[in-house]
């Protein structure tokens, strides 16, 4: 099996690559920057990849377009802090950029490698939704992954004629350096439990949106 991962040099991207390199997939690791560890896993990494650059994408995606992806994990991310009296244009911008159109841009991408009877992840949040949403605050972050979840299901809708399943996963809260360390579960818990979430998908239940512990989330 032909994995594909975006973000996958530290944190839940880089559990999953673990996750998926230990079952016996072919892993493919697409990151701005990568790691030690990451180098050492034995998942084939590729360098250079910014989501955020929809100009530069097709040429430093151009590696997988020869591949049959069996499962594509679009996992990169960015987390900003937004108060209502506190808060940057850019850095909202900057989020929509990577947590919502990047994922778009890179599915539409690698669409030619996917493999008949696929599946497309997309690493969302509950903070996303807008009937979870009851303490308000980080607007990007937010923002951002309401509008993935839109393009995820939209994505689902379309792509399921191709026999390609699309879902939307929340991992948690998750002890990663995005939220210094903070969680209720660590990484390696979180990508288990996305796999055991993912190994369900299929086109009967794509486009739903789902916590890692297998409950459904609402919009």
């Amino acid at each position: 099996m032909n994995v594909v991962i975006t973000g996958g040099n530290r944190g839940i991207g880089l559990a999953l690559t673990k996750h998926y390199l230990a079952s016996g997939a072919s892993v493919y690791v697409t990151c701005r920057n990568s790691c030690d560890e990451l180098n050492s896993s034995g998942a084939k990494v590729i360098k250079g990849v910014d989501v955020s650059k929809p100009e530069e994408l097709r040429e430093t995606l151009s590696e997988l377009l020869s591949l049959k992806i069996d499962l594509l994990i679009n996992n990169a991310g960015v987390l900003g802090v937004e108060t209502v009296d506190d808060w940057d244009p850019y850095t909202i911008d900057y989020q929509f950029r990577v947590n919502a159109l990047g994922p778009l841009l890179v599915t539409q991408t690698l669409l030619p490698a996917l493999a008949e009877h696929s599946k497309v992840a997309m690493i969302t949040s509950r903070m996303g939704s807008m009937a979870d949403n009851t303490s308000g605050g980080y607007y990007g972050y937010r923002m951002s992954k309401a509008a993935l979840n839109a393009a995820g299901v939209s994505l689902a809708n379309d792509l399921r004629p191709k026999g390609i399943a699309v879902g939307l996963f929340h991992p948690g809260f998750v002890q990663t350096e995005m939220v210094n360390g903070n969680g209720d579960i660590d990484a390696d818990t979180a990508a288990k439990r996305l796999a055991a979430r993912i190994e369900e998908l299929n086109v009967e239940n794509a486009g739903r949106f789902i916590h890692s512990n297998g409950d459904v989330l609402p919009w």
